[in-house]
């Protein structure tokens, strides 16, 4: 049975949609940020001359753009905002979280919580399975993704998220052989929004229909919308955009990504002692007091820090040392 586990961390809560074996997809929330189904008391900070569209700001000073206002919410009025989609990361800018008026009361749910909804089972874990979350992590940061014959390329840009298809054999069977890869990784990795799919250049019109075909049957149970293939093998999904994917993470906030997973790594050193963490000086920027107050409470051990900037960033690691 498939069933959401949800880790609360240090500086994020993380969730995988699992058999216990398995992930067949994930959701990432940092802490402090707002999230796509939570609702929040704003003001009207801004409204467009003769337009439904404005910018509302927040208890805590967090600006956000809302669209449908009634004709009727003036500058400086109070109202209940539902959060549409999260804040995202591009390069050079942030693209604002956006949100409309609700009459639902205010409600900053957490990412366990809004799991729940779905109608999915889901339940708080102290620790997921094996390595699922890392071996997901270590996809997401090298945004590679392997299967037999070749690779998936996952890039991200302002406009989409562009997967390239590299590998060998005939353009039709490495297509049809990356298929699979393709819608699994989609959901993995929580990618959402426009998705740009660049298949090998089919020979004919028989080998585009075979390969938009069994991608169609592979994205069956999927809600989007979908281009067919062009001449040169390009195929444009379009999905739902609520958050930023583990892809936008990996590229655009890496080392916050891995400042958190050091933390998590950490929480599972075993034996006695005190925990020493020996990482990239840009990481130990990222790491915040109240994080490393909490990892020190959570392990009821004293925390160490070493930096190191010869190590690559993926190469930080933790430890127990003698007090």
């Amino acid at each position: 049975m498939l069933e959401w586990l949800v880790e609360r961390g240090i500086g994020e809560d993380r969730a995988i949609l699992t058999d216990g074996h398995a992930i067949f997809a994930s959701r990432l929330q940092w802490h402090g940020e707002i999230a796509a189904g939570q609702t929040h008391l704003a003001k009207l900070a801004h409204r467009t001359a003769g337009q439904s569209r404005g910018t509302a700001t927040l208890a805590n000073g967090q600006s956000i753009l809302v669209d449908k206002l009634p004709k009727a919410l003036s500058e400086g009025s109070e109202f209940t905002l539902l959060v549409t989609r999260a804040a995202i990361s591009e390069r050079g800018r942030l693209k604002l979280p956006q949100g409309r008026v609700t009459d639902q009361t205010v409600d900053p749910t957490d990412l366990l919580h809004q799991l729940r909804e779905t109608g999915t089972p889901a339940r708080e874990v102290h620790r997921f399975p094996d390595r699922l979350w890392d071996d997901l992590l270590a996809d997401a940061l090298s945004r590679t993704i392997t299967f037999d014959g070749g690779a998936l390329l996952i890039d991200t840009t302002p406009a989409m998220t562009v997967i390239d298809i590299d590998g060998t054999g005939s353009g039709k069977e490495l297509a049809l052989a990356a298929i699979p890869a393709i819608t699994d990784n989609i959901q993995k990795l929580d990618i959402g929004g426009v998705i740009g799919i660049d298949f090998p250049t089919p020979g004919t019109k028989a080998e585009r229909k075979a390969i938009d075909d069994a991608l169609a049957q592979a994205l069956g149970n999927w809600p989007h919308e979908r281009t067919a293939m062009n001449g040169f093998g390009f195929v444009q999904l379009v999905a739902r955009l609520e958050r930023p994917s583990l892809v936008h993470r990996a590229t655009h906030s890496r080392t916050g990504m891995l400042a958190r997973q050091i933390l998590r790594k950490a929480e599972s050193v075993d034996g006695a002692g005190a925990i020493l963490l020996t990482i990239h000086p840009a990481l130990r920027a990222k790491l915040k007091p109240e994080w490393l107050d909490q990892l020190a409470r959570r392990t009821g051990r004293e925390v160490r820090i070493d930096t190191d900037p010869s190590l690559a960033l993926e190469g930080s690691f933790a430890q127990s040392v003698p007090l």
